[in-house]
């Protein structure tokens, strides 16, 4: 259980409590420079867990249903943070609700389908979704790290739009999926 590929996937939900008290004072730029930092390397250790995994022939139970709520907590954390700071805020907050929302509606989907031994596998546009999702995320934390370029926050506020009209796509294809599998 404690093999390499899980234990980078724990260290991703460890971390999210220190990502979260870098980035709890909007003012400290120094802050949001290490909260940069260490959601890089959250964002390394989320494909080298999986690589290392497959490569190895070390895929676990535990590693494939960690993975996806190590991806859900850090994200869900990120959003809260940064509507918390008005890193995002007005009218974006739409889209940071829109792809919360998505994340909880899938992960339910996902649970009930489990039991009736259903699996719905991740499509590539939902691995394009997650990948602008994160270089949002990113982009808006590296915005607070450099409070005098405003251009990296509204290039990643754009990110964020284009992953909430993305993550509408596909929660829309997981759901048409499952709803044949509901009375």
């Amino acid at each position: 259980m404690l093999t390499l590929p899980n234990l980078l996937t724990l260290s991703r939900i460890l971390a999210v409590p220190l990502l979260v008290a870098f980035l709890w004072w909007p003012q400290w730029a120094f802050g949001y420079a290490i909260a940069f930092v260490l959601y890089c390397l959250m964002g390394v250790t989320d494909y080298f867990d999986g690589y290392v995994a497959r490569a190895r022939g070390t895929v676990s139970k535990l590693g494939i249903f960690l993975d996806p709520i190590a991806d859900k907590i850090m994200v869900a954390a990120v959003i809260l943070m940064l509507v918390g700071t008005h890193d995002i805020g007005g009218i974006h907050l739409i889209a940071a609700l829109i792809i919360l929302l998505r994340e909880i509606a899938v992960s339910g989907l996902r649970e009930f389908l489990a039991q009736l031994q259903v699996s719905v596998p991740v499509s590539k546009l939902a691995k394009w979704k997650t990948t602008l999702q994160l270089v949002a995320l990113g982009a808006l934390i590296l915005a607070g790290a450099f409070p005098g370029a405003a251009w990296i926050g509204i290039a990643g506020l754009a990110a964020l739009w284009g992953a909430a009209g993305l993550t509408l796509v596909t929660g829309w294809d997981y759901l048409r999926a499952g709803l044949k599998y509901m009375d």
